[in-house]
């Protein structure tokens, strides 16, 4: 139960290393994304299994998040003088789901379309800035949604993790939880 969290960086190293494989053939247009990934899975070698890494490595780091965040609340490890790392792990699973549901977006089928309208409508349900998020994130076009959820999933999202995963780790040393790896 106490390695939760390394697991969690585990997968995200992955999830990196495959991602930038992917980013490679991957296409951010409406038009051609769907068919990037089909190219991606059937043509390009080994393809299929960069992919399959990449997918079940994004479903294992959420997982472990999770359970990594219920371990510290039940055992009380968020408490004086962690509060401020509780904060920022808290602000590492929210960043880790909008991962998620940005990658999932970038399959750009049916359904991806449909979680894209549905995230964006509860993005704008936010009172004062959720008619600024979806237009951010929307924009004019399907052509600029795609490319501002691509954007956020690989450049964004990873640079914020990695920022708030150094002082994240930094607050664990400070604190000694951990001894050094």
């Amino acid at each position: 139960m106490y390695c939760l969290g390394g697991l969690t960086f585990l997968f995200f190293v992955l999830l990196a290393l495959t991602g930038v494989m992917l980013a490679t053939y991957y296409k951010p247009t409406p038009d051609s994304a769907y068919d990037s990934i089909q190219t991606i899975t059937m043509n390009v070698k080994y393809g299929w299994l960069i992919r399959g890494i990449h997918f079940y490595s994004a479903n294992g780091m959420i997982i472990t998040s999770i359970l990594h965040m219920l371990r510290v609340y039940f055992t009380g490890a968020y408490k004086k003088p962690r509060e401020l790392n509780w904060i920022v792990g808290v602000g590492l699973g929210a960043f880790t789901l909008m991962a998620g549901f940005t990658g999932y977006v970038l399959r750009w089928d049916q359904e991806a379309v449909g979680a894209a309208g549905v995230g964006l409508g509860l993005a704008n349900s936010i009172p004062q800035v959720g008619t600024l998020l979806t237009y951010l994130f929307w924009g004019n076009n399907y052509t600029d949604t795609l490319g501002r959820f691509f954007a956020s999933h690989i450049l964004l999202i990873p640079g914020l993790l990695v920022l708030m995963m150094a002082f994240h780790f930094w607050m664990i040393r400070r604190h000694r939880i951990a001894r050094p790896l």
